[in-house]
């Protein structure tokens, strides 16, 4: 089940916000200083290709580190993604088959606003793929 919903997913939502996690990383790395976040973009961007089956964790041990850099990146990059999960999740909510979709969307908001001091495991314990 999980996998037809993976399917479905990138299909209707997962593709297009993986390019903008991707868009958002290569605009990263371009400016070196900003390298950790393009990391975390392009980890987050693999995540909203396939986010059944896995979720974002805190990170044990982020600090103050994380906390300045994930306010750097709302203010670049983290509230476009944001609002892009959030109509992409609206869009998807008014049908009655998107609305599992839709709140995967919703689900991928806070890690969107803060990918520093988070790291994406299996939900299950399981292998991610």
């Amino acid at each position: 089940m999980r996998t037809l919903l993976n399917v479905l997913w990138l299909v209707l939502a997962g593709f297009w916000m993986a390019l903008g996690y991707i868009a958002a990383g290569v605009v990263c790395c371009i400016l070196i200083i900003t390298i950790p976040f393009g990391i975390a973009a392009f980890r987050i961007a693999v995540f909203a290709l396939w986010p059944f089956g896995r979720t974002a964790v805190p990170k044990r041990g982020a600090g103050v580190a994380s906390l300045v850099g994930n306010v750097i990146w709302i203010i670049v990059a983290g509230w476009w993604l944001a609002l892009g999960h959030l109509v992409t999740g609206v869009l998807l909510c008014i049908t009655i088959i998107g609305i599992p979709f839709g709140i995967a969307n919703f689900k991928l908001i806070p890690i969107s606003l803060t990918p520093l001091g988070h790291e994406i495991v299996p939900s299950d314990g399981s292998s991610a793929f």
